[in-house]
């Protein structure tokens, strides 16, 4: 990845969740229009006929639609904050990458082979923002540290446990030495009865 490439995913909002767009799918997208004082949102549905291989910010999608019979395009930025939200409500098989020669086909020959998205599909056709090498390797280092924290944990338990055992091993002992002096004690007293009575 280059640098401008890291610089335009930076640009970029985390909390911005857009679908997976190819050519060939008809979306509706809905835009933040403000009029005065007021916004609303406008919705704009069509095909998508071109999506720009950029990255981050600077990526952006071609949506065409037909209107009184005149052909309407937009380019929409695709992480864009005025833009609301983007559904994807069809897909079509294609083969192309640039569907320019739709602007020259009208009626059904502009028709294409298409499928309706269900919205499970949706949401799995949703992209993160892809993260930029620093926030990779500021991740990578939290993974380590929370790693070693939980080893020196588990090292802890472990002295704690072990220290355990042997404060009961050790009481065992004791217990064990204190009942054979108790069972020593009866004996020798009873040596000491023999011996006076011999005498």
């Amino acid at each position: 990845m280059s640098i401008l490439q890291g610089i335009q995913r930076k640009a970029v909002k985390k909390e911005l969740r857009r679908p997976v767009i190819q050519p060939g799918y008809t979306v509706r997208v809905h835009q933040k229009i403000k009029e005065g004082s007021k916004e609303r949102i406008q919705i704009f549905e069509g095909l998508v006929i071109k999506v720009n291989s950029g990255h981050g910010a600077d990526k952006t999608f071609t949506v065409r639609k037909i209107v009184e019979g005149i052909g309407v395009e937009k380019i929409f930025p695709l992480y864009s904050p005025k833009i609301e939200k983007i559904e994807v409500k069809k897909k079509s098989k294609v083969r192309r990458s640039k569907l320019y020669y739709m602007r020259e086909r009208s009626g059904k020959s502009a028709r294409l082979k298409e499928s309706f998205i269900s919205s499970e599909e949706l949401e799995k056709m949703l992209e993160v923002v892809p993260d930029t090498e620093e926030e990779t390797n500021e991740k990578a280092e939290a993974e380590v540290a929370t790693e070693e924290s939980t080893k020196t944990e588990e090292t802890k338990e472990e002295n704690k446990e072990q220290k355990s055992e042997e404060v009961k091993v050790e009481k065992k002992e004791e217990v064990k030495e204190e009942k054979s002096e108790k069972k020593e004690e009866p004996k020798e007293e009873a040596k000491k009865e023999e011996k006076t009575e011999e005498k």
